[in-house]
């Protein structure tokens, strides 16, 4: 009975520590989802708006490199 005590609790102590390490794992995925979806705000926004005086053509007036 006591070695099957042990192995319980072995088990419950990895899976206490792989818990840990997903939670962990999860907010950096969560910061880091964060961080790209501003970044893509930020992108959609330059892409979309008209040019500004002084800043040159926008994308949409760019020649490709072949030309």
């Amino acid at each position: 009975m006591n070695d099957a005590v042990k192995r319980l609790e072995e088990k419950i102590a990895y899976l206490e520590r792989h818990v840990v390490e997903q939670d962990k794992t999860m907010f950096e995925f969560a910061a880091q989802l964060t961080s790209l979806r501003r970044e893509l705000i930020l992108l959609r926004n330059r892409v979309s708006r008209p040019p500004q005086a002084g800043e040159g053509g926008g994308l949409s007036e760019e020649r490709p490199p072949h030309y």
